[in-house]
């Protein structure tokens, strides 16, 4: 059973440079297992070692995320494909406003969740 593996930049140190490999698995752990048999330690990479998925990577089964799928229990075909994306997170401003907060340079204004309705926080030196 041939499965179809997209393989995110991040990782592609594993894969000898290949953005998508081909495996084979019966669930997305048998999977794993077999790509790392060829593309050593890229298994120990998506997986802790008490053996789940880390929190920082999405793996999706036909754009389906595992994670509501059964994660490494998820169940695979033939012909399936395998997207695994890193998670993402942070920007810019968050950068800046940290330096200038730190310089004391501004007042810090963030705007806090609160359900639906945001509310504002002011903190100033």
């Amino acid at each position: 059973m041939a499965i179809e593996v997209r393989i995110p930049t991040i990782l592609r140190s594993y894969t000898g440079g290949a953005k998508v490999v081909e495996g084979t698995g019966d669930t997305l752990g048998d999977l794993l297992t077999d790509l790392d048999s060829r593309h050593s330690g890229l298994r120990a990479r998506l997986v802790t070692d008490a053996g789940a998925l880390h929190r920082f990577v999405n793996v999706y089964v036909n754009d389906e995320d595992v994670r509501f799928l059964g994660a490494l229990d998820a169940k695979l075909n033939d012909g399936d494909s395998v997207t695994i994306l890193p998670a993402v997170a942070g920007g810019a401003f968050g950068f800046a406003a940290a330096a200038a907060i730190a310089q004391h340079k501004l007042a810090a204004v963030a705007t806090v969740a609160d359900g639906e309705a945001g509310r504002r926080v002011s903190a100033a030196r």
